[in-house]
């Protein structure tokens, strides 16, 4: 039973991973690299389970303030704060790192290494007779979110990177900072609110942000396919 609970966890991100890996038709990225990337977003997953069991201890908040509380700071900034942390210094000085798509990959690569180490705890520990429910749920719902959030700041990195205006820079990399916080935030803000109406909000929520997230994917994947083809003819 537990290599089938190891299989419930693991089989979806291999899934998400084979659906990116082929979304970089046209200058595939090193394996050796974004399994790099991988390993640090998995690395960063137990840390980052220290600092929430530690954040967690100290809170002092009830209600709607602790709703807040293990939201945006618990989850959303603990979580996307040490992606970031790790992510940009690593990415910015990367060679391969040469073209906008290549910003998305990467941070999709250690977001799903994130939640990798995060699907493992949730299902392993979880009681067996709901083990396959929380692992279906994780699999069609929260790891997508993660892959959302790590879009949405590969996005901007990306933009970071390839803008020469200083003041713009700047704002790139604030959004590349503060959006997925506010996106990861909001989404367990949502599902924590005890009301019905909450899971109509929450399903509205995850549909707009997966247009916008694929939107910002597609963007990437055309400048991808038009610069290739303009390398060849050059």
């Amino acid at each position: 039973m537990k290599l089938e609970l190891i299989m419930l966890a693991i089989v979806p991100i291999l899934g998400y991973i084979l659906w990116i890996y082929l979304k970089d038709k046209y200058e595939k990225e090193p394996v050796m690299l974004l399994c790099k990337f991988f390993i640090l977003g998995a690395i960063i997953s137990v840390l980052g389970i220290i600092i929430e069991e530690l954040l967690i201890k100290i809170n002092i908040f009830d209600g709607y303030s602790y709703i807040f509380y293990m939201s945006f700071i618990v989850a959303g900034l603990t979580e996307e704060g040490l992606k970031m942390i790790v992510l940009i210094p690593n990415l910015i000085k990367e060679k391969h790192f040469n073209e906008k798509l290549d910003g998305v990959i990467y941070s999709i690569f250690l977001s799903l290494g994130f939640a990798t180490v995060e699907n493992l705890i949730y299902i392993l520990f979880e009681d067996i007779r709901t083990a396959f429910e929380v692992g279906l749920i994780r699999a069609v719902v929260s790891v997508p979110a993660h892959i959302m959030f790590g879009i949405t700041m590969g996005y901007y990195i990306s933009k970071y990177k390839f803008t020469s205006a200083g003041a713009k820079k700047r704002e790139y990399l604030i959004m590349a900072i503060l959006l997925p916080i506010l996106l990861h935030g909001t989404f367990d803000f949502i599902l924590m609110i005890p009301n019905r109406v909450s899971i109509i909000i929450f399903i509205v929520y995850i549909v707009i942000l997966l247009k916008l997230s694929l939107d910002k994917l597609d963007e990437y994947t055309n400048n991808s396919k038009k610069r290739f083809f303009r390398n060849k003819r050059n």
